[in-house]
């Protein structure tokens, strides 16, 4: 298993350490000023002052960042439109995605509209990038010939739940992002064997990721707790990633074809579920339910 890195530090402190264009995928979620306690720091800085953090450190990871890599931000609406355009016009970056984290509780508002999604920006240095479409498919509702088996292409609206405080990877930290959530960008825009930075690490989701898919991850947080809890998710036993796509579990409900239905099924945990090994005995029942007369070999439905 790949070894994963670990800097107790300030991004802005430790950018400078590392060379340029040596990474392949920058995964950020930095603190979006909205005031939470981050342990042994609080995210509150005056306007001008976060936007003069946000222009550093954006400037920093453009330059540790190779020719053909992406860098997806994690933002809240407050200043993603200034991350946008330093990105953009300042950077001469490409933008490729705004992609919307749908999710289902959150904060709730009695004057106004309660929350309920978080925004990531997906930006390329180059009009040449890392994209493998094939690796982060989901089922389609219906199957057709015209169309791929191997499944659709996601879009730029997912849905993911939060990781919820009664779930057994629940750590303490308050912007805790779902495992699935990330494990979808590293898939999309690496591959095995890629270098990938998060300079917020956090609770150290991203590291855990790379650690599961072969992927050489360098974090970095100033929270000397962050980055012991990442070291201990590290150590740990993996039984799953604590999150998944619901779509993953979808049975396409006109596979009337013998052959093709048991082509299908053969390879979907394969295609979808690989890393999510919780969601099995779901999807058998759901197969169950829209193919009740389908005598498929468990043995062929076990996981690749």
């Amino acid at each position: 298993m790949i070894e994963q890195r670990l800097i107790l530090g300030n991004a802005l402190s430790e950018f400078p350490k590392l060379e340029s264009e040596t990474f392949d995928l920058i995964v950020a979620d930095p603190p979006y000023n909205l005031g939470k306690n981050y342990g042994n720091n609080h995210d509150i800085k005056g306007f001008d002052e976060y936007l003069d953090f946000t222009h550093s450190w954006l400037r920093e990871a453009y330059r540790v960042l190779k020719p053909r890599g992406t860098i997806y931000v994690f933002m809240g609406f407050r200043f993603i439109a200034y991350l946008y355009d330093i990105m953009e016009r300042e950077l001469g970056m490409f933008f490729n995605s705004w992609i919307v984290w749908h999710y289902t509780q959150g904060i709730g508002k009695k004057r106004g509209f309660s929350p309920r999604h978080d925004d990531i920006l997906m930006f390329t240095k180059s009009k040449d990038f890392v994209f493998n479409l094939d690796d982060v498919r989901v089922p389609q509702k219906y199957y057709r010939e015209r169309n791929n088996m191997r499944g659709a292409n996601p879009g730029d609206v997912w849905e993911f739940s939060h990781v919820h405080y009664c779930n057994a990877n629940r750590r303490n930290h308050p912007t805790q992002k779902p495992e699935g959530l990330i494990e979808r960008l590293v898939l999309a825009s690496s591959n095995e064997g890629a270098l990938v930075l998060d300079p917020f690490l956090g609770s150290g989701t991203t590291l855990r990721i790379c650690q599961q898919l072969n992927r050489y991850g360098t974090g970095i947080d100033i929270n000397p707790d962050y980055i012991q809890i990442a070291k201990e998710r590290l150590q740990s036993d993996f039984s799953g990633f604590d999150s998944v796509d619901p779509r993953m579990k979808r049975v396409p409900l006109d596979l009337r074809n013998d052959s093709l239905r048991h082509a299908y099924l053969d390879n979907h945990k394969r295609w979808f579920l690989n890393n999510h090994i919780d969601t099995i005995e779901e999807f058998e029942e759901s197969v169950e339910k829209v193919y009740p007369k389908h005598k498929h070999n468990h043995d062929q439905l076990k996981l690749l």
